[in-house]
C-alpha cells in the first residue's frame, strides 16, 4: 500500500508554523532589514526572549487555511492545532481539521508521526534535543513540525531571516487582550502578528499572505488559549500505538515537499 500527501508550498510553510504555531513561524521564511521600525522590533524580540525562556507550555490554537482553485476561487480550510512543549526534550504536536488529523511525538529519543483516520504510523530515532529533532525531521524525513520554530532560542532570527520591512500598526484588542500589531514585508510572503502587551508578550495572531502564489492565499493562527505551568506526564510524549494500528515507514520522494508512506509487509 501506498500512501503520498502532497503538500503544496503554502501549506509547508503553514505546517512549518502550525500551531504554536499559535504563533505560527514558518522557517526561511522571514528575514532581517535595517528598515524594520524600532517599535515593532522591540516588541517582535520581547516576545522572542519570552519565549526563549520558558521551560514549558502548552498551546492551543484555531488554524485557517486558504487555498485558491484553478478558477481564481478562494476555498478555506480549518485545522485547530496544539503544542505542548517540555525542554530540552519533550514535544507533542497535533493538527486536526479538514485535511488533516494527525499527531506528532518525541520524547528525546523517537520521533513518531501517528496519522488518526488511518490507524497508521512511523517513527525513526530523533536526535537527543527538541531543536536537533525538529531539524532533523525537516531535512531528513521532509516533515514540518506544528510550531516547531517556536521551540528554537533563536526564534528572533529565524523570524527576521528575510525580512526586508516592517513597521508598528499600533494597539489592538485580539480576544479581549489588548495587543502590539505588527507587520512585516519579506521576500516571498508578508506577515503580520499580534503580541499581547504587558509582561507576557505571548503572541495571540498570526496572519501569513503568500506573494509567489497566485490569488495570494492566506494562512491565519488564532490562539485559543497559552498554559504557561502546564502538568505534563510521561505519557503526554510517549506514543503507544493504538488497537491495530500499523507500523509504517517514512518515504521521501524525488525533489519535492512529498512525504510518504507505506505499510510494513506489504508491497508497493
Amino acid at each position: 500500500m501506498k500512501w503520498l500527501y502532497n503538500k503544496n508550498k503554502l501549506f509547508a510553510v503553514a505546517l512549518a508554523v502550525a500551531l504554536a504555531a499559535a504563533v505560527g513561524i514558518p522557517a526561511g521564511a522571514f528575514g532581517q532589514s535595517a528598515s524594520v521600525a524600532p517599535e515593532a522590533d522591540q516588541s517582535l524580540r520581547a516576545m522572542c526572549d519570552f519565549m526563549a525562556g520558558l521551560e514549558q507550555f502548552s498551546v492551543q490554537t484555531d488554524n485557517t487555511l486558504e487555498v485558491v482553485l484553478h478558477s481564481g476561487q478562494k476555498i478555506q480550510f480549518d485545522n485547530p492545532a496544539d503544542l505542548s512543549v517540555k525542554r530540552p526534550n519533550r514535544f507533542r504536536a497535533e493538527r486536526r481539521g479538514d485535511l488533516v488529523d494527525q499527531t506528532f511525538y518525541y520524547e528525546g529519543k523517537m520521533l513518531t508521526l501517528f496519522m488518526k483516520n488511518e490507524n497508521l504510523y512511523a517513527a525513526a530515532a530523533a536526535p537527543p534535543t527538541i531543536e536537533e529533532a525538529i531539524d532533523f525531521a525537516r531535512e531528513s524525513l521532509d516533515l514540518f513540525a506544528p510550531g516547531g520554530d517556536l521551540v528554537y532560542k533563536n526564534s528572533y532570527d529565524i523570524l527576521m531571516e528575510d525580512v526586508v520591512s516592517g513597521f508598528y500598526v499600533g494597539l489592538s484588542v485580539v480576544g479581549g487582550v489588548k495587543c502590539h500589531h505588527l507587520a512585516y514585508r519579506g521576500n516571498e510572503t508578508d506577515w503580520q502578528i499580534w503580541i499581547e502587551a504587558g509582561d507576557k508578550p505571548l503572541p495571540k495572531k498570526f496572519i501569513i499572505t503568500s506573494k509567489w502564489m497566485t490569488g495570494a492565499p492566506q494562512f491565519a493562527i488564532h490562539v485559543r488559549s497559552w498554559d504557561l505551568d502546564p502538568k505534563f506526564d510521561d505519557a503526554t510524549f510517549q506514543f503507544t500505538p493504538p488497537d491495530k494500528a500499523q507500523e509504517t515507514d517514512f518515504i521521501l520522494s524525488d525533489d519535492r515537499s512529498v512525504y510518504g508512506r507505506q505499510t510494513k509487509g506489504e508491497q508497493p
